[in-house]
Formats: structure tokens, C-alpha cells, sequence
């Protein structure tokens, strides 16, 4: 496909960039709930029985390690095109001009919104919220384990801004504003992480009938506020794409070491 097409495709998806997210959000939902039915109701009552636990906990690791390692890959061949002389740059533009076109004010006023899910003042107070029940419940590795994520992430994604130190888009609306670097974003992988370990502990202290409608909730949140930061122009599509990876490598690696952490702790000395 040569430039001049890529750049007409993706000019069109900026153009339709409201009906392309409720569509987006829908098929992610979609497939959420087919890979929770089939783990759960298919895959997992197999396996628990003829495997040790051992076996098991290699199962969990190895479908971890692929997640891990499939962002991973997303996220450096994103860092790696995100120039403006690359051609990933110069579409990355392109959408974020036509989004800015297209999109009405009382549409982004919504993002405007449902962006402060992933504000810093917003997830610093979840983060204290829920360590303090944590600790009041007598979970109190879990409640370190929850910081420990959080945090963790505001530290990785600070970190990987300050090494590519990509300059954000254009954005005059007035409804937000946004200094500092663009890649990735910290909004997307701070709401990943979040609302992805409050889905993992809300899941393990409510009745199984809940299960479902928590880790719909929480993707419907984390890919919202995502994708917010492109309605509101403050970030580029490839921030956003960067951000859910790198934030969903980080929750991996959070929930499997906190498997790690129980089953260790259940094991016989």
C-alpha cells in the first residue's frame, strides 16, 4: 500500500473515529467474555484435575510469558516507527488531525470526562482507597502487592516518557491540557493496570457470578480512558497503543507474581 492511500485510509478512520470506538469497544468485550467462558467453563476444569500443581502453575506462567512477550513486541515496534520521519509518525498526525476535525465539542466535553480515570490524583487516591481496606481486612501482602503494582507502573512509564521523549499533538479545545512527553501513555497504562488489579482482587472476594460483569467493567474503563487521550488530541493513537501494552506486560507480570506469592505461601515448609 503506498503513502498516499495509507494516509486517505486513515484520514477516513479519524473521520469516523466515535462509531469506529463503540464498535471497538464492543468487539473487545466480545472477545473478553468468549476467552473468560472458554477458560472458565471449558479449559480450566480439565486441566485442574489431571495436572499437579505444579503443572498448573507452568500453565499460568506460560500463558503469562506469551502476553508479556506478544506486548512487548507491540510496544517496540511502536517506539521504533513513532519519528516524524516515519511513516507510523506521519499517520499517527494524520488520524490525530482528523479526529480534530470531525469529533464535536459536546463529544470530547464526554472524554473530558471519562478521562479522570486515568488522571494521577484519580488512581493515587484508588491506590490509597484500597490498600487502606486491604489493610483493615488483614491482606496486608496483597494490600503491598496493589501499591506495589500502581506504583510500579507511574515509575515505568515515567521512565520509558523520559527515554523517548516524543512531543504531544496539537490540542487547543480547552477542555484539557497536558505538559510533558507523549510515549506512551501513562493514562492508558495507569488505567490497564488499575482497573486491571482491581478486576483480580474484586474477583477473588466476590461470588463467582460477579466475575464476568467486574472484568467487563474494568476493560470497558481501561480501553475508554485510553482512548479518550486521542478523542481530547493530547495523545497520538500510537501512545495509546504503546500505553495498553506496556501496561498490560506490567499487570502480567503483578497478578502472576502474586500467584507465585500464594501458592508459596501455601506450600509446606
Amino acid at each position: 500500500m503506498d503513502d498516499a492511500r495509507a494516509l486517505a485510509l486513515i484520514t477516513a478512520a479519524g473521520e469516523r473515529a466515535v462509531p469506529g470506538f463503540v464498535i471497538a469497544l464492543l468487539c473487545l468485550l466480545s472477545f473478553v467474555t468468549s476467552v473468560w467462558w472458554l477458560t472458565r467453563r471449558h479449559v480450566l476444569p480439565r486441566l485442574e484435575s489431571p495436572l499437579p500443581p505444579s503443572g498448573f502453575l507452568a500453565l499460568n506462567l506460560g500463558l503469562g510469558f506469551v502476553i508479556v512477550v506478544v506486548s512487548a513486541a507491540i510496544f517496540a515496534g511502536t517506539a521504533d516507527e513513532i519519528g516524524i520521519d516515519e511513516e507510523l509518525g506521519a499517520l499517527d498526525t494524520a488520524f490525530s488531525a482528523a479526529v480534530r476535525e470531525s469529533v464535536s465539542l459536546a463529544t470530547l466535553r464526554v472524554f473530558s470526562l471519562l478521562t479522570r480515570f486515568g488522571d494521577t490524583a484519580t488512581l493515587t487516591v484508588l491506590c490509597i482507597a484500597v490498600a487502606v481496606l486491604l489493610w483493615i481486612g488483614r491482606k496486608r501482602w496483597l494490600a503491598l502487592a496493589w501499591v506495589m503494582a500502581v506504583a510500579g507502573n507511574g515509575v515505568l512509564n515515567t521512565t520509558l516518557k523520559g527515554v523517548f521523549e516524543r512531543v504531544r499533538p496539537l490540542h487547543e479545545h480547552g477542555l484539557v491540557h497536558e505538559l510533558g512527553w507523549s510515549f506512551p501513555s501513562g493514562h492508558s497504562s495507569g488505567s490497564v493496570v488499575a482497573y486491571g488489579m482491581l478486576a483480580y482482587i474484586a474477583m477473588r472476594r466476590l461470588p463467582p457470578i460477579w466475575h464476568l460483569p467486574v472484568l467487563l467493567l474494568a476493560t470497558a474503563i481501561a480501553f475508554t480512558t485510553g482512548c479518550s487521550r486521542i478523542f481530547l488530541q493530547v495523545h497520538f493513537a500510537s501512545d495509546v497503543l504503546a500505553g495498553f501494552a506496556s501496561g498490560l506486560a506490567w499487570l502480567t507480570v503483578c497478578v502472576v507474581s502474586i500467584e507465585l506469592t500464594r501458592r508459596y505461601r501455601r506450600a509446606p515448609a
